[in-house]
């Protein structure tokens, strides 16, 4: 969620996610609206710790990076 770092009334208006391993942990779907947005991940092996990369472009041209790790477990 990028509401706290939108100005207010700005928007997402482009959103894109990238897989530190995209051959391992590949972005399945994603999407977004105008302040959020969601990414499906598959695949990725147990153990491993993985970065997952959002960029986002708003309605007034701002263009920030967000990274988030993730570790896969088992079920």
């Amino acid at each position: 969620n990028w509401t706290a770092w939108l100005a207010t009334g700005d928007t997402i208006v482009s959103s894109d996610w990238a897989s530190s391993a995209p051959t391992t942990l590949v972005v399945d779907s994603d999407s977004f609206d105008g302040t959020s947005a969601t990414v499906v991940l598959t695949g990725g092996e147990i153990g491993e710790t993985y970065e997952v990369r959002n960029r986002i472009t708003t309605d007034a041209g701002w263009i920030d990076d967000r990274t988030i790790k993730i570790k896969i477990r088992e079920k």
